[in-house]
């Protein structure tokens, strides 16, 4: 396999005082670079996305799956996640502060990213990759940037519902919200029939996640019982727009191929919502609907996950370019 070379970035985003980290990914000696073979990935609503995207489990990461077949990839963290400048409301009690972080900021913090690694690169557009939320950013981006995409990948993507975002944990909302390694757990098996849950995460892969996701958060860390520290900006978004009947954008817009994957065993965004997606990309020249078997909203991370690695490259390397 081709050796990586691994380069991080803060990129300045769009609101003073927020940088944005970056990480890349590419084979080493990579001199040409192509839309077609360039991947932006965004993570969830909760947690990072170097410690989903670019986790070793089992050798090996998605990133550097991805990587190893020629690609040029990268992985952002939205202001308030991961490496990403964390806004003075993070450090303050929830309740003292709005929320921040809407999918509106965040599409900004894409556009800032995405525009240095198209002048850094000298090419027009790249692949946007999201997951859950990551999904309603990119997908966003996508129908109001459409010159910018080259093809848009949509994993457990969220829609209309009428029923609370499992994020929501309700009453007032403040700045940001806390989850514990124990709440991760129960709503990554949310929905999974009771004889495959001892295999459907192979032994220690819950663990190596959480140990590597909570570190990103050392104040969090420190609190009793330790915790993950999340912006509220995408549950206020959900409830003023998804579970309010109120589309974030319109798929219509979306003017890229397109691929929707969607674990059967996902409660978070159950298949139909996706489903729901796909037929409105009317504009689409070409749009594919993959249903994962045996698989959750964090396919990523399970034993099932070359599955969803195996139908995203499919995609990347044999689906059609944009035309554009």
């Amino acid at each position: 396999m081709p050796d990586l070379l691994e380069t991080e970035y803060l990129v300045p985003s769009a609101a003073p005082g927020i940088s944005l980290y970056v990480r890349n990914k590419r084979p080493a000696g990579m001199a040409a670079f192509s839309p077609d073979r360039s991947v932006l990935f965004v993570h969830g609503a909760t947690y990072p996305a170097e410690t989903a995207f670019d986790l070793r489990l089992g050798g090996t990461s998605w990133m550097e799956f991805i990587a190893r077949r020629g690609f040029d990839v990268w992985l952002l963290d939205v202001r308030g996640y991961g490496r990403s400048t964390r806004p003075p409301a993070m450090d303050a009690p929830a309740e003292a502060n709005l929320p921040f972080a809407t999918t509106a900021e965040a599409r900004a913090d894409v556009d800032a990213v995405l525009n240095h690694i198209r002048a850094l690169r000298g090419i027009p557009r790249l692949v946007l990759l999201g997951w859950s939320w990551g999904c309603a950013i990119m997908g966003s981006y996508a129908a109001a940037h459409p010159a910018n995409v080259e093809k848009l990948v949509l994993f457990a993507p969220g829609w209309l519902r009428d029923t609370p975002s499992p994020t929501d944990q309700g009453g007032e909302l403040g700045a940001w919200r806390a989850v514990t390694r124990e709440q991760a757990r129960v709503r990554w098996l949310a929905g999974v029939p009771a004889e495959a849950v001892p295999t459907l995460i192979p032994d220690g892969w819950f663990d190596t996640w959480a140990d590597a996701t909570f570190a990103t958060d050392p104040a969090g860390a420190a609190m009793h019982p330790p915790v993950l520290r999340a912006p509220n900006g995408t549950v206020a978004d959900s409830r003023a727009f998804w579970a309010a009947g109120r589309p974030l954008y319109d798929p219509a817009a979306i003017a890229a191929p397109t691929l929707i994957i969607v674990g059967e065993w996902d409660r978070d965004t159950p298949p139909a919502i996706g489903q729901a997606i796909f037929a409105l990309l009317s504009r689409a020249p070409n749009k594919r609907f993959v249903l994962l078997g045996q698989a959750t909203h964090t396919a990523l991370m399970e034993r099932n996950r070359q599955a969803l690695f195996d139908e995203v490259q499919l995609f990347l390397e044999n689906g059609p370019a944009s035309d554009r």
